[in-house]
């Protein structure tokens, strides 16, 4: 296929020059960074196809060298995405492994309002409509995940890592970094964010249950603009909190009871914990209608350059 160009290096009034493109010439980025993590880049970049913004995540794989556990656990994020389809979940439209450069290069859809913690910080008068609806878009992608064969588990799921497009409201899971399948087993490992890790993950012991804990402190993060156990200044103490069932010190300021109690739902010890499917049916979601029904298949008809390990 061919594309067409117009640029012209001495035009003045010309388009911006890209950094690079991808294998195909489809993709092309540019030099400004739409958000930035310990392990990858974020740019932003533009389909010539699809004539669309997308969003190039890089890793340079340099750094990793000596550590072959990051080096799966990219590989398995990127693994995850390409075989995810849902409306709720950041769609992974392309990757490739740049060998000569050394990078992992993926492309996603892009979120141009950033992601939700900071979207809310932005837009501090929101009506309990539309944090419900965040909410319920957060938990059809938690829903997904967890019917999905093999089961995954996010393990990270917080607010910084749900991201939003503010001029429709539709909100996407993103950052697979850490996520798990698993075939009904118990996972063992401790891995996560302190602040939504739920008890049974530092007990090292846990099931998918342990995201539908997360959200529930996602909606508390929404409710009340404060990041959960804030008062907290060591992993020690948010764990000691944790472990002995205290409750973090933003619950206190949720003043609504129906809120209250849906997150207190969330929040309860397993087994006794409800699964996002059963969450979806509470009536904290009456009169929230979403698009549920609509076909997602003109998003997500990619395919891609290598296989992944």
């Amino acid at each position: 296929m061919s594309y067409l160009s117009t640029f012209n290096p001495k035009d003045k009034d010309a388009a911006e020059p890209f950094a690079e493109t991808d294998p195909t010439g489809r993709y092309v980025r540019y030099s400004e960074i739409l958000g930035a993590g310990s392990v990858k880049k974020v740019y932003r970049a533009f389909d010539v196809v699809e004539g669309k913004e997308v969003a190039w995540n890089q890793v340079s794989l340099r750094r990793f060298a000596n550590d072959e556990s990051m080096i799966l656990r990219l590989f398995t994020e990127v693994r995850l995405l390409r075989s995810l389809k849902n409306k709720n979940i950041i769609a992974c439209f392309d990757a490739w492994n740049d060998k000569r450069n050394r990078t992992l290069n993926f492309i996603t859809e892009v979120c141009m309002s950033g992601n939700l913690r900071e979207y809310r910080k932005k837009h501090r008068r929101v009506s309990s409509r539309a944090i419900k609806s965040w909410a319920k878009q957060i938990l059809r992608g938690v829903e997904y995940l967890h019917a999905h064969q093999p089961h995954i588990i996010h393990r990270d799921l917080n607010c910084s890592n749900v991201f939003i497009n503010g001029n429709t409201g539709q909100v996407k899971i993103g950052d697979l970094g850490l996520a798990a399948e698993t075939r009904g087993d118990v996972l063992h490992s401790m891995i996560g964010t302190p602040e939504y890790m739920a008890p049974e993950i530092f007990e090292e012991k846990y099931t998918e249950t342990v995201d539908v804990y997360s959200f529930g402190l996602c909606v508390l993060e929404l409710v009340t603009m404060e990041i959960p156990y804030s008062e907290c200044n060591t992993i020690a103490e948010i764990y000691k909190k944790v472990m002995g069932g205290v409750k973090p010190r933003a619950l206190s300021k949720v003043k609504d009871p129906e809120v209250r109690h849906f997150i207190d739902k969330c929040l309860v010890r397993d087994p006794e914990r409800p699964s996002a499917a059963q969450l979806l049916e509470d009536p904290f979601f009456d009169g929230v209608v979403d698009d549920e029904e609509d076909d997602d298949d003109e998003i997500f008809g990619f395919k891609f350059q290598f296989s992944i390990p």
